[in-house]
């Protein structure tokens, strides 16, 4: 895997101011930079909106299934939610300032099924430090069935992605689930991004999460819920897809969209600075809109995300003006739709455009 190297000696100025303002914004108000009291709340209501449902389900002996399925679809609902709010932070390091309490934290994984070193490596390593770049940007690999963008293969069935995209969009988080944690545990190894003296211990502490979810939230189930076993995993495959959709379309709203950009380095090295990297791969949604912005843990804004990974996202709708601010006065990019819907209908036309093999007859055409 190619470690990328930007050109950061570029564009220090606005790198410089915009920290300036956000720091000064937590000190001018004696504000910490990491979860508060609202965080704290919305961490006990979105547990709830998954493990209420998960007792009931198992200690309920309840038949009735569609007030089943209805509970199996609302934990999915909040499997998505622990996911974008306190997973999310507790990884990146930005719930709690204390590292034993944040580690603490980052037990949300293990019970939605992700394993948080995993995460961690594809997520924070990859995915923040070389957005939207080919081959080392694991969020936009082709996978086969899909194209994102101009860099990648064409085939035939693409141009009926933007139509079959939701049902693929329920296989991440399968995927996440059975066989990938122990998949990209032996490929980052390889890579060099897990030590090979730390392996075992992490491979093994890997195995023993996965075995814990699947006992607690899988076998239990099977066992306890009254009901044939077959429709109870059939109900938890339901919950699981209502997750997988809800995510995908959270966070390829953010990066697969239509002003967002791609790129395919000739060699490791970037013409531009990351920062501006991050402006120019990076969108926001539905910035007004407190509610979305609530359920979502501030993934919505996911510019400040890029450039402030390490401060909890209750603070994102503040400092969104500093940084809106700053790159006027630099006259940098700030991509951002007005609402979640927008970014939505942006994905799938993106998606859909790049379906078509009209990009590759231009690009044909313009070498000739």
């Amino acid at each position: 895997m190619i470690r990328y190297k930007f050109e950061n000696k570029l564009d220090k100025e606005f790198a410089t101011a915009l920290r300036t303002r956000v720091n000064a914004y937590f000190q001018d108000n004696d504000i910490q930079r990491h979860a508060n009291t609202k965080m704290i709340i919305k961490t006990i209501s979105v547990l709830s909106m998954y493990l209420v449902p998960y007792f009931l389900l198992i200690l309920g002996g309840f038949t009735n299934l569609w007030l089943l399925m209805g509970l199996w679809l609302f934990m999915g609902v909040g499997k998505a939610f622990i996911g974008t709010t306190i997973m999310h932070d507790s990884i990146h390091g930005s719930y709690f300032q204390k590292k034993s309490m944040n580690n603490l934290m980052t037990f949300s994984a293990t019970i939605v099924g992700v394993d948080k070193l995993i995460w961690h490596i594809q997520h924070n390593v990859l995915h923040h430090t070389y957005t939207n770049i080919e081959h080392t940007d694991e969020d936009i690999l082709p996978r086969f069935v899909f194209r994102y963008n101009t860099n990648q293969p064409h085939m035939w069935f693409h141009r009926f992605q933007h139509i079959y995209a939701p049902i693929f969009y329920c296989v991440p988080l399968l995927e996440w689930i059975t066989t990938k944690d122990f998949i990209k545990v032996f490929d980052y190894r390889r890579e060099g991004l897990i030590k090979k003296k730390d392996f075992p211990m992490e491979l093994t502490k890997v195995i023993l999460r996965k075995v814990f979810y699947w006992i607690v939230f899988l076998v239990l189930p099977v066992l306890l819920i009254p009901v044939p076993a077959w429709i109870t995993i059939l109900m938890i495959f339901a919950s699981h897809c209502i997750t997988g959709i809800m995510l995908a379309m959270i966070f390829q709203t953010a990066h697969v969209v239509e002003p967002a950009e791609f790129f395919l380095e000739e060699d490791e090295h970037v013409k531009h600075s990351w920062i501006v990297h991050q402006l120019r791969t990076t969108c926001n949604y539905g910035m007004d809109d407190k509610v979305l912005s609530w359920f979502l843990g501030g993934l919505n804004f996911q510019i400040e995300h890029h450039l402030f990974p390490d401060v909890c996202h209750v603070h994102y709708p503040a400092i969104s003006k500093l940084v809106q601010q700053t790159v006027k006065e630099f006259n940098l990019p700030y991509f951002a739709f007005p609402s979640f819907g927008a970014a939505v209908a942006s994905h799938f036309k993106h998606m859909k455009e790049m379906g078509s093999a009209k990009d590759l007859q231009v690009r044909s055409f313009q070498a000739t």
